[in-house]
């Protein structure tokens, strides 16, 4: 292991790291200052396009070449160099900015147009399309076909498990027998539904200066249609317009896009400590590798140590995402620095989420369904026919049916077969319905569990 990952601060950059190495071109310092680079060319190219702006024509083929091959090939050096200016600036947007006046001060048609890069900016302006962009892409790039990851993967296990009937447990006591296919496709529906409202989170962006209102804009060139041309800017960077601001983007978007993060995780922690608990009771079996160890004193221990892994992150994940999305829409008055330090904590939040997802597939990888440990349980169960028989005594107009079953079966043990057959063989109900009600088990009282499982959607 590299000395450097041992003494990584956080687990994510130290232990974790090859885990979420997918994120870190999103979210590493490296991420956020190349993007401030490209917003700024972008932006010095759409205002050098204006001629009754710049006073002259637009910048030439050759010139957008070069300024594309800048934002393209930013590179780790070219980020050092960046961190060297804003060591003296103390200000890391106009560090960009100076490093860009420098880096293009070679090139005479640029240079004579330099003055134009941050034009009429505030550093929020380019902040906040930076973050747009670092937190759009990582959900479309890499959360998303994470979390599809696990959802297919549920989908396969809910058609495949379909027909094992199970014992369901409300309260932790026996209930109504469902099949452990339809406990997982209620977690595959969830999940489809969350990352639904995760993908229809529209990511905002602006760009209007120091309060929100154009004020440097509309001093420089008066006539003009600032308002329709940042529209056009901030779409076309592939973000949702916001007119109105103060000096930030008020963050909403993002109160939003975290609290789905959050609503996903919050469905996965329930499906972890489900799978936790049909582990505990046998019902599934986990594949082993020799050369594991479960337990440092007990040799037979096959721990469920990756959901366990996995509800642990979660937790860590929606206490910053939950905090995320309840202090960045607050700012004092039209600015104050508390949102900055907290943005640069999106790729921990987003990495501990990242990490959950991992741990999660992975654990669902090993499990091996024992059908025979799961009739066992439906077998010393009889008492959960209870249901099903008071029921046809409702449809037939038996008096008392549920106080019946009720006094037949309530807190009594040795409730079996032979039990509810003497009980069935007394009620006044057609014949047909007494041999439907006599071959009645545990197992085969499923409902529409099976078929549900089946046909659930990919």
């Amino acid at each position: 292991m590299d000395i450097s990952t041992l003494l990584a601060l956080s687990p994510l950059d130290g232990r974790y790291q090859q885990k979420v190495a997918a994120l870190r071109p999103f979210f590493s310092e490296y991420a956020l200052i190349r993007n401030r680079i490209h917003v700024e060319i972008e932006w010095f190219k759409a205002v050098t396009d204006i001629p009754t702006l710049t006073g002259v024509a637009s910048l030439s083929a050759k010139a957008v070449a070069q300024l594309d091959q800048f934002s393209a090939h930013f590179s780790i050096a070219d980020a050092d160099a960046v961190k060297s200016i804003e060591a003296r600036t103390n200000h890391d947007v106009k560090a960009v900015e100076y490093w860009l006046k420098e880096k293009l001060a070679g090139d005479q048609e640029i240079a004579a147009l330099s003055e134009f890069i941050h034009f009429a900016c505030t550093s929020e302006d380019i902040n906040n399309l930076s973050h747009g962009l670092m937190l759009k892409h990582s959900r479309d790039q890499v959360m998303l076909p994470a979390l599809d990851g696990i959802i297919k993967r549920l989908t396969l296990l809910a058609r495949e498990l379909a027909d094992i009937p199970m014992l369901a447990r409300t309260h932790g006591q026996a209930a109504t027998p469902t099949t452990m296919g339809k406990e997982l496709a209620n977690f595959v529906h969830r999940l489809r539904q969350g990352r639904e409202r995760l993908a229809g989170v529209a990511v905002s962006g602006k760009i209007n200066g120091a309060v929100g209102n154009y004020n440097a804009h509309m001093i420089a060139l008066p006539g003009f249609d600032w308002e329709a041309f940042t529209r056009s800017f901030v779409e076309e960077l592939g973000l949702t317009f916001n007119p109105y601001t103060i000096q930030i983007e008020p963050h909403d978007g993002m109160a939003e896009l975290f609290d789905a993060y959050a609503r996903i995780n919050t469905i996965l922690l329930d499906l972890n400590r489900d799978i936790w608990g049909y582990v505990s009771l046998g019902y599934f079996r986990q594949k082993t590798q020799a050369d594991e160890v479960g337990s440092s004193t007990m040799p037979h221990k096959v721990n469920p140590i990756d959901f366990e892994n996995s509800e642990g992150n979660l937790g860590l994940a929606n206490a910053l995402l939950r905090h995320l999305s309840e202090k960045l829409p607050i700012s004092r008055w039209q600015r104050d620095l508390t949102d900055s330090t907290v943005l640069r904590n999106m790729g921990v939040a987003l990495g501990h989420t990242l990490l959950a997802y991992d741990s999660c597939l992975k654990g669902l990888g090993k499990l091996q369904i024992d059908a025979t440990r799961l009739s066992e349980d439906l077998q010393h169960t009889w008492e959960v026919l209870a249901e099903p028989i008071q029921t046809v005594m409702r449809r037939y107009g038996i008096a008392n049916p549920y106080e019946q079953l009720k006094a037949l079966t309530r807190g009594k043990a040795g409730i079996d077969h032979g039990v509810l057959q003497q009980f069935i063989e007394q009620l006044d109900i057609p014949e047909a319905e007494r041999a439907r009600l006599l071959q009645l088990t545990p197992a085969r009282y499923i409902g529409l569990a099976a078929h549900l499982a089946k046909n659930i959607s990919d």
